[in-house]
């Protein structure tokens, strides 16, 4: 799904920490604690997105410095299959993948090349034990039966790759309550695990109203089943009656990522498909890239149709 479009100057923003005085926005819930800016990080008004696109602005887990973010991260959930998961001792598992760079026939230009490329999708935690994700990735039981949860699937230092991880990051499937795919239309799944998922929280949705166009949003998820990226700068284009289309920094493993809202840090929707991944050059495939209005956009479900089969 889709090629590099995000703004430099963004990168250079979320890398440092913040100074002076930023107005907080307020929770969606309208209670009197206020939500971690987003905006004060990555959308400072000197520093909107448009200023520069056709850059890579792709950020590591370490690389960030906002708390908020680590936490939404944190709550980001890798789909991987049954079988990459080599079971050790004191419940602890390792996970295995091919290197992205071979896996894909990459140049060696590409970042991120040497990286595991483990999932083949991404989720969020919606409710203590419930994960969203596309339809696509799990389509029925068996599907889901096939399939680990892995949290924490990131860089947490330079070339630092989690691998081995603890039973408190590993859940599997107990069930699917829902999942639909419509072609250009709805495409989403909601699974329960086989147990509550302890010290992450579920991530806040929108349960009322939607975007419009030319609202800023973010993505967070694992692009090619890589360790998680932060993706950003990226606004709708376009407002369907199912999903929206947007200028997102995205590819295939990012499928059934959460979608956030730059200003309110709640989820939007879930990154479902887009524009080819790669391109041939000399050879070898590099990553498309494509202009701001460029290509065709990348779709990202209606949260709303997750939210309708939770608790109010």
């Amino acid at each position: 799904m889709g090629g590099q479009k995000i703004s430099a100057i963004v990168l250079s923003v979320l890398l440092l920490s913040s100074c002076g005085e930023t107005t907080e926005p307020a929770p969606p819930d309208g209670s009197s604690e206020l939500a971690p800016s987003i905006s004060q990080y990555t959308l400072s008004p000197l520093f909107r997105p448009d200023v520069i696109y056709g850059l890579d602005d792709r950020l590591e887990y370490y690389q960030i410095q906002n708390p908020f973010l680590h936490e939404l991260m944190d709550s980001t959930v890798a789909l991987v299959q049954k079988h990459a998961l080599k079971p050790l001792s004191h419940g602890r598992y390792k996970v295995s993948g091919p290197q992205y760079g071979s896996a894909y026939g990459l140049c060696l230009s590409e970042p991120y090349y040497e990286q595991p490329s483990s999932a083949f999708c991404s989720g969020f935690l919606v409710s203590p034990d419930l994960i969203a994700t596309a339809g696509h990735c799990i389509r029925s039981l068996q599907d889901c039966q096939n399939t680990a949860f892995l949290f924490g699937f990131a860089l947490p230092a330079p070339a630092q790759v989690t691998e081995i991880f603890e039973d408190n990051q590993v859940f599997f499937c107990s069930e699917v309550i829902e999942s639909d795919i419509a072609a250009n239309g709805s495409d989403y799944s909601l699974v329960r695990l086989d147990r509550p998922v302890m010290g992450r929280p579920p991530l806040r949705m929108r349960r009322a109203g939607e975007m419009a166009v030319g609202e800023d949003i973010f993505v967070l998820g694992h692009p090619a089943g890589l360790p998680i990226k932060y993706s950003g700068g990226a606004k709708v284009r376009t407002v369907k009656s199912e999903y929206y289309v947007a200028n997102l920094d995205t590819y295939g493993g990012n499928s059934g990522s959460a979608v956030f809202n730059s200003q309110s840090g709640e989820v939007e929707g879930i990154l479902v498909r887009g524009e080819t991944d790669f391109v041939s050059r000399n050879g070898c495939r590099v990553s498309n890239i494509c202009t701001n209005l460029g290509c065709r956009g990348e779709d990202f479900t209606k949260i709303s149709h997750i939210t309708r089969l939770l608790p109010q």
